[in-house]
């Protein structure tokens, strides 16, 4: 499979979307980017909030309006991509470590309008990479005993070199099968020291999916 056609696939799907005068969230990632890319091509007069600075730079290199998520009430919808999508459009989230962001600007939209190519689709969450998880600097340690607390195998992205836009660290935690997603997402939430983590269990609405001949169109 072309996998650069196919997520062209899937972002102009998307983009299709988009109309004069929406506010519009814009995700990380490669398929994301090239929504963004579209979105400027397709000049329409949208004003945006970016989930990333890499995002926000392309934004504004394609001649989009970006502004902070104080400036805007709330989305008319958001274009994001996902590292994993399971069957009840359940997503992981975080290989680029914008997670967080991510969910704030997504649970700030109306819609949000997943872009992904065909690989991304698994049967169960976790299935081929590690949960990523934004922890605080401060005491680390702690939080990292927490997560093997709960069952997980939490590894520092980087050694502890890399961060998040945000400042924080992030880890990326195996989890096993046997887990139900909703209580572990709950667990991750409360434990102090742990600011957000990828899974997206609620927020996506549709989801273009490129394939070698098409888009698939996954909804709820």
């Amino acid at each position: 499979m072309d996998l650069d056609a196919a997520r062209d696939r899937a972002a102009a799907a998307a983009v299709a979307h988009v109309s004069d005068g929406m506010l519009v969230g814009l995700g990380t990632g490669d398929t994301a980017a090239r929504a963004i890319r579209m979105l400027g091509e397709k000049k329409v007069r949208v004003q945006c909030v970016a989930t990333s600075e890499r995002s926000a730079i392309l934004a504004r290199e394609v001649g989009l309006t970006v502004r902070t998520p104080d400036e805007v009430p709330a989305l008319d919808l958001t274009i994001d991509g996902a590292d994993e999508i399971d069957g009840q459009l359940r997503l992981l989230k975080g290989g680029g470590g914008a997670h967080t962001r991510e969910k704030l600007v997504a649970r700030a939209s109306k819609q949000l309008i997943v872009v992904a190519d065909a690989q991304k689709r698994v049967r169960r969450l976790g299935e081929r990479m590690r949960l990523p998880v934004e922890i605080l600097p401060f005491g680390s340690a702690w939080t990292m005993a927490r997560l093997r607390g709960l069952g997980v195998d939490p590894q520092l992205r980087g050694e502890g070199k890399v961060h998040s836009d945000n400042g924080n660290l992030l880890c990326d935690c195996a989890f096993p099968s046997t887990l139900e997603l909703r209580d572990l997402a709950a667990r991750l939430k409360a434990l102090p020291g742990v600011v957000e983590h990828g899974l997206f269990l609620d927020e996506a609405s549709i989801a273009y999916v490129g394939t070698a001949t098409g888009v698939d169109r996954l909804t709820r």
